[in-house]
C-alpha cells in the first residue's frame, strides 16, 4: 500500500496552495524526503501559543500525534521540539501553519 501514497513534497505543496487559497498561511520551514519524509505541523495560533503535531499511521491510516503535548507551548519549546527531531530524523518535513483557531489544514485525526 505504500506505493499508493503521494509523494510527501507533492502532499505538502498541495496543502500549501489549499490553504493559501483560503487565506491560511502556511509555509513549508524545512523540506526533507521528497517522496517519503514525514511531516511535522508547527501550528501558530498568532497569540504566542504553539503546537507541534507529528504525522504518524496507525492502521495504515494519517494521524496528527499531539507532540508537545495536550497544552500549547510557547514557540521556544516548539522549535525546540523540532531542532530535537530533525536530529534523529533528517527527512523530516517542518511546515508552519498560522491558524488563530489552531487547526492543523491536513486530513487525518489529531489524536
Amino acid at each position: 500500500m505504500d506505493d499508493e501514497r503521494l509523494p510527501t513534497e507533492l502532499w505538502v505543496m498541495a496543502h500549501v496552495r489549499a490553504a493559501d487559497a483560503q487565506g491560511v498561511p502556511m509555509t513549508v520551514m524545512r523540506k526533507g524526503d521528497r517522496s517519503r519524509g514525514t511531516v511535522l505541523l508547527k501550528i501558530n495560533q498568532l497569540d504566542g501559543r504553539f503546537a507541534v503535531l507529528s504525522q504518524v499511521r496507525r492502521d495504515e491510516r494519517l494521524v496528527w500525534s499531539r507532540a508537545t503535548g495536550v497544552d500549547p507551548v510557547d514557540e521556544a519549546a516548539a522549535d525546540a521540539y523540532i531542532t530535537r527531531q530533525i536530529k534523529y530524523d533528517p527527512d523530516l518535513w517542518v511546515v508552519e501553519v498560522e491558524d488563530r483557531q489552531g487547526r492543523p489544514w491536513f486530513e487525518g485525526k489529531v489524536v
